[in-house]
């Protein structure tokens, strides 16, 4: 009789609770451990499905006897625990890494520091219109829990970089890199190297029977590209360059062409604003073409997709002044495309957890468009020392509230208060959906 494996599972949020249910389903006996309190919602899917768990607590000995570890992907890999779980040869790997052996659907995933979400929101807005389609990952429910309830033949997947540090296996059909900028790097010994090596582990295990899309523009890219092998076929986008096999932009038009078969769009008709969505839409479509979607479906899907909450979102214009939430900006090159794509005079609100950001990138856009800085953090020290002398007006805030209630003092008839933190949320909230929610409310309470 084949031995029933044991999986430890480190962390009881989305990705955690939802491998537990797959493996319980798949005959594992599971282990759940939370080093923090489980949120309610969590603790009563464990308890309801009758599944091992603990929290504000690791038993060191429950977990170091498993036969694999599922870590969630906020755990970093220099925390004792998982160290000694090295050490001792006991797979580490990531909820995609586990799923994935579950399912024979078709996997198109998503990486990259910025623009990951919208690429696979639009992605799988295409598909679904056509396709039997999942989107998980960074997204939604995860995506053991998907193929455990639905098992979709096809999935979207955002992937982040620690995800994709915790695989071994795992590889999608199509891979989209959608760019590659400084981010995360106190999780990387501070080196963009090791960041950039993570990025491309998405296309690890991928052959020549695999796609890899990817910013022919970013040259983190096309360096790593010209001085490493990829199995997978590779088809680039850009909005500069004209491209015999991929997208590019000609004129206002996208182009993308696959094996000889083209698909030309308006790209004026795009309903999410700025060059990055153009890019966007370039990788999304080009899956879609990929996939065999009618040119018809995808040029529709593109001109009636709504975009998603926290990037670039229109709240409210409040005595001629729109309110504009970009809370997923967690990092300089996120709100760099942000204040790229302002077009009036802008009171910024910034701050938060700064992850070794350098902000010379945004000078510019400060100089030209920004009238007023509002720093919202428990330490602003370094975003007065940047920012101090560029603009006539910086103050310092520790809620949103209050952040709000400056910028509604500050903002004349035609200008916008953009919320773009280039900051992780985690010294005032819990999360960039948080903080994008609160400044909503704190906009709707003007």
């Amino acid at each position: 009789m084949k031995k029933k494996l044991n999986i430890a599972i480190l962390g009881a949020g989305e990705s955690g609770v939802g491998t537990a249910l797959l493996a319980k389903a798949k005959g594992y006996t599971v282990f759940v451990s939370d080093k923090g309190k489980i949120k309610e919602k969590y603790k009563n899917v464990l308890i309801n499905n009758s599944i091992d768990w603990e929290e504000e607590a690791h038993t060191a000995a429950k977990i170091l006897s498993a036969d694999v570890v599922m870590k969630s992907p906020g755990i970093p890999d220099s925390i004792p625990l998982v160290k000694v779980l090295k050490m001792q040869n006991v797979p580490v790997i990531s909820e995609i890494e586990f799923a994935a052996q579950f399912t024979k659907a078709t996997i198109v995933g998503i990486t990259g520091s910025n623009g990951k979400t919208t690429t696979a929101a639009l992605t799988h807005h295409i598909l679904k219109q056509e396709l039997n389609v999942g989107l998980a990952g960074n997204i939604g429910d995860s995506f053991a829990k998907q193929i455990l309830e639905h098992d979709f033949e096809n999935y979207v997947l955002e992937i982040s970089s620690f995800q994709l540090d915790g695989i071994v296996g795992f590889k999608p059909e199509i891979a989209v890199l959608t760019n590659i900028t400084p981010d995360h790097l106190d999780r990387y010994e501070y080196q963009f190297e090791k960041y950039i090596e993570s990025k491309f582990r998405i296309a690890l295990n991928q052959t020549k029977d695999d796609y890899l899309i990817y910013d022919a523009d970013d040259e983190v890219i096309v360096n790593w590209l010209k001085n490493n092998t990829i199995e997978s076929q590779l088809v680039p986008f850009s909005l500069t360059k004209k491209q015999e096999n991929g997208a590019y932009l000609d004129k206002d038009n996208i182009v993308i062409t696959i094996d000889n078969d083209k698909i030309i769009m308006p790209s004026n008709n795009l309903t999410l604003e700025g060059k990055h969505n153009v890019k966007n839409a370039m990788a999304a479509s080009t899956v879609a073409h990929l996939l065999k979607i009618r040119k018809q479906t995808i040029r529709e899907s593109l001109e009636n997709f709504q975009g998603v909450e926290h990037r670039l979102e229109f709240v409210l214009k409040i005595n001629k002044v729109q309110y504009i939430n970009d809370s997923k900006a967690t990092n300089v090159n996120a709100t760099y495309y942000a204040l790229e794509s302002m077009e009036t005079p802008t009171v910024w609100i910034v701050g938060g957890t700064d992850k070794g950001n350098q902000y010379k990138e945004l000078f510019q856009f400060i100089n030209e468009k920004v009238k007023a800085i509002i720093c919202l953090g428990v330490d602003n020290t370094k975003l007065m020392e940047n920012f101090g002398g560029m603009v006539d007006i910086i103050t310092e805030t520790q809620s949103m509230s209050e952040a709000v209630k400056m910028a509604y003092k500050l903002a004349e008839s035609g200008d916008s208060v953009l919320l773009s933190p280039a900051c992780a949320s985690f010294d005032l909230f819990e999360s960039y959906e948080d903080r994008g929610r609160q400044f909503k409310d704190a906009v709707r309470n003007l």
